[in-house]
């Protein structure tokens, strides 16, 4: 049978690094064939950074963001090709996802902007590119996220279970896969790592709190937990999705501005503890009990895995390795999987999820030649 190769590239909310994983589709069904993580160089980072918070110059900053990151996402493509020894002709196209720098689903226009010069990939790569997934959806009046719950559905769906996909990045989505017929639900539930790890940074100069050490040696604040549980994001229906402009470092420190008697690891142990009740209060919306399984950067945190199953007693809590899927890889798969979707002008989209008027081809091709 000949291969069918798709790559799919993304950086997620948590900015930790460029995934980039190949993708054989021969047999109908995504089979991971090889991963690679390029670093974000620290400038990138905090370029990023600085341009996910209002301030001025921002068009310029946003060109040349832009382009970097288009490097950026065509060097870990190329670090990629060089590790699974395949050619460039060997590649149908790559999915990227870019990197989000403003999702504004609710303004009364809205709209999402995601960089990373698919121009730039597809020349530096030699590589056909299908990336701005995210626009169509929000023309048709939709959030123009969570994207991944279709893929979801194709890959993890049990007749006989009702099962949740989790994916933690630095906003953490659900997906509701019900047993029978009804239609499947997905959302941002809020933060996932946004906000320990703008507060480790902060306070700990450490790019993340590793295996949740540093919540675990704290004591959850159950007054400050509750205040940042009252934000109006947690009580609003889905269709719904966020972003770092909402749950912000500036918002963050507002909150916690009248705690400052609690520790740096009471702070972070209760941080922690709002993404973890956010996700768990949500999920227990959907269904009482079941199977959870998690995703994401989020997925090896010891800590936020041990409070998610003391939070769910009625749900068995497992990573998608269960399942046969590394967690890392998860996201980026589903990218490739949007490639493949768009190649095949098939819809890529669920409207139940993102709230969009119906259901459409995704993403728009740049050409390598």
């Amino acid at each position: 049978m000949s291969k069918n190769y798709y790559i799919g590239v993304m950086s997620g909310t948590s900015m930790d690094g460029i995934d980039s994983v190949l993708v054989d589709f021969s047999s109908g069904n995504p089979q991971l064939i090889e991963t690679y993580t390029e670093e974000i160089p620290s400038h990138l980072f905090k370029g990023l950074q600085r341009l996910s918070q209002p301030s001025n110059d921002e068009i310029n900053r946003l060109g040349r963001l832009d382009r970097q990151v288009g490097q950026a996402f065509a060097k870990s493509v190329n670090g990629l090709l060089k590790k699974a020894g395949v050619s460039t002709s060997d590649i149908i196209s790559i999915g990227s996802h870019g990197q989000t720098v403003r999702h504004m689903p609710n303004l009364e226009v809205a709209f999402t902007t995601q960089i990373g010069d698919p121009n730039t990939i597809a020349v530096e790569t030699d590589i056909d590119v299908i990336a701005d997934f995210r626009r169509k959806d929000v023309a048709l009046g939709g959030q123009g996220a969570p994207l991944v719950p279709a893929f979801h559905q194709q890959v993890f769906s049990k007749p006989t279970a009702d099962r949740v996909i989790l994916n933690i990045g630095g906003i953490a989505n659900i997906t509701y896969l019900p047993q029978d017929e009804q239609p499947v639900l997905g959302f941002d539930t809020g933060p996932g790592n946004a906000l320990v790890d703008a507060w480790i940074q902060q306070s700990q100069e450490e790019p993340y709190d590793n295996n949740g050490q540093l919540a675990a040696s704290g004591a959850s604040d159950e007054k400050l937990l509750k205040h940042l549980l009252s934000h109006t994001y947690f009580s609003q229906p889905y269709p719904k999705s966020t972003g770092k402009e909402l749950f912000s470092q500036n918002w963050l420190e507002q909150q916690i501005s009248e705690y400052s008697h609690l520790s740096v690891a009471d702070i972070q142990s209760t941080l922690l503890d709002l993404s973890c009740h956010s996700i768990a209060n949500d999920i227990l919306k959907l269904s009482q009990s079941g199977e959870l399984f998690v995703c994401g950067g989020g997925a090896k945190n010891t800590e936020l895995m041990k409070r998610l199953k003391a939070l769910l007693p009625t749900y068995t809590v497992e990573t998608t390795s269960l399942l046969g899927v590394d967690p890392q890889w998860v996201e980026a798969i589903a990218f490739a999987w949007l490639a493949y979707r768009f190649e095949h002008h098939l819809p890529a989209n669920l409207p139940e999820v993102t709230g969009a008027s119906r259901e459409a081809i995704l993403g728009a091709r740049f050409p390598a030649k």
